[in-house]
């Protein structure tokens, strides 16, 4: 290839790391060798500032610029986080309309930079930072930049009808692999946090490869000038990527880095 991008934002949880947040050495070096020929490099994920931060230790990076909460946050780190750029939304229709037909469900707002408040505790792992218990209404009373709403007692099928069912506005949703549901301002997408930090950096989108598995990745992908979609990524993700690599039990990211260096 010809082409060499200028900037690469990658998605973490699998592209970066598989569900037990194990990274391979193989990947971890790919990166660190883009980023030595110069190629700036971004964490792009849903995952909260602590979640990009835990990545960004997992590649052993000490500074670097992050795109968080599927792009309402933009931050730099050195290693101090600076935040760039924050979106809120106000979320307290579309939390009542779900929990109106999932009452048990577990609620989490994002406290950006910190952690979250929830309604009630999450499973292990499944977020991270530092967490405040608090009523749905409290959570709910100001604007905020994320939402997570989760239910254990759906499959991801029946969450998924239910959610779609409810015809949430003024909101960007994201479903998860499970019965999880993120919720961004409208407009928002990780697509919208590289462009606005590309426009800080004075970086094209044409100059921009990006590589993702997810729903949420699926903006992003289609917005960078080269998109890159996982082997396990879903259908309508890969139907939007110029190119399909390997799954994240296969290193799949490796092959895409391999060919900048």
């Amino acid at each position: 290839m010809t082409w060499k991008p200028r900037l690469i934002a990658l998605d973490v949880d699998g592209t970066l790391v598989d569900g037990e947040n194990v990274m391979s050495e193989a990947v971890r070096s790919a990166v660190h060798a883009v980023r030595e020929a110069g190629i700036e490099t971004v964490i792009a994920t849903g995952r909260g500032v602590p979640g990009v931060m835990d990545a960004a230790d997992n590649l052993r990076f000490t500074e670097g610029y992050g795109v968080a909460s599927n792009g309402a946050v933009t931050f730099r780190y050195d290693p101090e986080v600076e935040l760039l750029d924050v979106v809120t939304f106000d979320a307290s229709e579309a939390v009542r309309r779900v929990l109106e037909h999932m009452p048990e469900a577990l609620v989490a707002v994002e406290e950006v930079g910190i952690g979250f408040r929830l309604n009630k505790p999450f499973p292990d792992n499944e977020i991270l930072g530092q967490f405040v218990v608090e009523d749905v209404e409290s959570l709910i009373a100001e604007p905020v930049a994320r939402v997570v709403i989760r239910s254990a007692e759906h499959s991801r099928d029946e969450f998924t009808a239910i959610v779609r069912d409810l015809g949430l506005t003024g909101t960007n949703y994201y479903i998860g692999y499970s019965a999880w549901l993120d919720l961004a301002p409208e407009g928002v997408s990780k697509a919208s946090g590289l462009e606005y930090l590309c426009g800080k950096l004075g970086i094209e989108r044409s100059e921009v490869l990006a590589v993702g598995d997810g729903n949420n990745d699926l903006e992003m992908i289609e917005w960078a000038g080269r998109g890159v979609a996982m082997g396990q990524a879903p259908d309508d993700v890969k139907a939007v990527a110029d190119a399909i690599v390997g799954t994240i039990d296969e290193d799949g990211l490796v092959a895409e880095l391999s060919k900048y260096v």
